[in-house]
């Protein structure tokens, strides 16, 4: 399968935009068999999560930037940005 371009790459952002946490790991696992978490939840900034998943059949990494959210006494994540980039392989 042939690595995504930045064209594609903004097309594959567009179609996941909308689509909550857990869909877009659906997504993302039915749109390339070698999908692999990166990392879950991994605070590395001061309350942003990151999750990462990395398409390595189509050279591009998925990122997940959610925020906790403490206003209704419970604890819940907020999905605020996703990133696609390519992988260090995909010079496209």
């Amino acid at each position: 399968m042939a690595f995504l371009n930045q064209q594609e790459r903004e097309a594959l952002l567009n179609e996941i935009k909308d689509l909550r946490f857990n869909q877009i790991r659906g997504r993302l696992f039915r749109k390339d068999k070698k999908c692999r978490l990166a990392f879950f939840r991994n605070a590395q900034e001061t309350n942003r999560w990151m999750t990462r998943y990395i398409l390595e059949g189509l050279g591009t990494q998925v990122t997940l930037v959610e925020s906790l959210d403490h206003s209704n006494g419970k604890a819940t994540y907020k999905l605020e940005e996703i990133i696609v980039a390519p992988t260090p392989e995909n010079r496209l």
